[in-house]
């Protein structure tokens, strides 16, 4: 049961949105830190006092100021916490709506769930931290549609080198160059303009320019 939170978000209106969420579902012991290195200790120090908490709430970005921080994103904290605390639940609360970000979060660290900071982002809250005390994963439908697009086709290392170098102004012999000589295969450019036809076909885009700015928009490159 969830029982102690810890929230890490940098704007004070939104730590403060999150704090009265929890307190409509009796979660009164509830923490924020401004800073990810502020909550990674947070955590630590519950942890060897015997008092740890249930839900870490955090966002991704975390503006830069005076003060240098070593853990400076919401995903660099959320591996942090994890070695510390392997059991610790996390929901990412974020303004974030780029696919592919969002499926890594899920696939790559674990998350428990996905709230985006956006209208009715209240009830979202709501809705995730029961999901998440019940042991259940949460994202909302919005998010489930973002992602699904994402997975309708799953790009390849071969495919983000590809992309990556044209977004550079790479010629595709260029790209035949460096993917050799960086053992990606395979590399001929008559192959890599057979995988951007497919991927185009994939996505029913007609130039590479629309390719491009996809990968751009969803976080893939």
């Amino acid at each position: 049961m969830i029982k102690k939170v810890l929230i890490a978000e940098d704007h004070e209106s939104a730590s403060i949105s999150v704090q009265k969420t929890l307190e409509q579902l009796g979660i009164v012991q509830s923490e924020y830190a401004y800073y990810c290195d502020d909550a990674l200790l947070s955590v630590e120090k519950a942890l060897q006092n015997g008092d740890s908490y249930d839900l870490l709430i955090t966002d991704l970005s975390f503006e830069k100021d005076h003060r240098p921080q070593k853990t400076t994103s919401g995903s660099a904290l959320i591996i942090a916490v994890r070695k510390v605390q392997p059991d610790l639940k996390v929901l990412v609360f974020s303004a974030e709506n780029r696919s592919a970000v969002i499926v890594q979060l899920f696939e790559n660290l674990g998350i428990d769930g996905y709230v985006r900071k956006a209208r009715g982002d209240a009830k979202e809250l709501l809705k995730a931290i029961n999901h998440i005390d019940n042991n259940q994963r949460y994202c909302s439908q919005e998010t489930i549609q973002l992602m699904k697009q994402s997975k309708s086709h799953d790009f390849s290392e071969l495919d983000i080198a590809i992309i990556s170098q044209m977004i550079s102004g790479k010629k595709q012999k260029e790209i035949s160059s460096y993917l050799k000589e960086h053992n990606i295969f395979p590399s001929s450019t008559s192959s890599i303009e057979k995988r951007l036809n497919y991927i185009k076909g994939t996505f029913d885009f007609s130039s590479n320019e629309q390719l491009i700015a996809y990968c751009v928009k969803m976080g893939i490159v």
